[in-house]
């Protein structure tokens, strides 16, 4: 792309922004308007203007490189080689029996560094 096209999307990029930031601060101060009213309407409400803010952010270069980012993401989880329930189990059983015996080590720790200092103090 030569200078002028970059130029152009940036700054198209800034007010598609400017956008989002409208339509964001928009929910915020209307739900904040309207809180007499049904939650109902006012999470529709939300709903849809947090479904327009994300349409006008994925128009943006930035978008387009997060949506990139989350299907490439998608795409690796599923690579990944998830550890059945055996496995899950016994990992959370050491991380446990681990755990209670550095607490069990740290009170002890704690108790003999208070008893000392007790006895230096008085």
């Amino acid at each position: 792309m030569n200078a002028k096209t970059e130029s152009k999307v940036s700054r198209l990029d800034s007010v598609k922004w400017l956008v989002v930031a409208a339509l964001v601060i928009l929910g915020v101060v209307g739900n904040q308007y309207f809180a007499a009213e049904s939650i109902l309407y006012r999470v529709l409400a939300l709903v849809v203007l947090a479904a327009l803010a994300f349409f006008v952010a994925v128009q943006t270069a930035k978008g387009q490189a997060f949506l990139t980012l989350a299907k490439e993401s998608r795409a690796e989880i599923r690579k990944v080689v998830w550890p059945n329930r055996q496995e899950t189990t016994q990992t959370t059983l050491i991380v446990v029996v681990v755990v209670l015996i550095m607490a069990l080590l740290l009170w002890g720790l704690d108790s003999l560094l208070g008893w000392l200092v007790s006895l230096i103090v008085g």
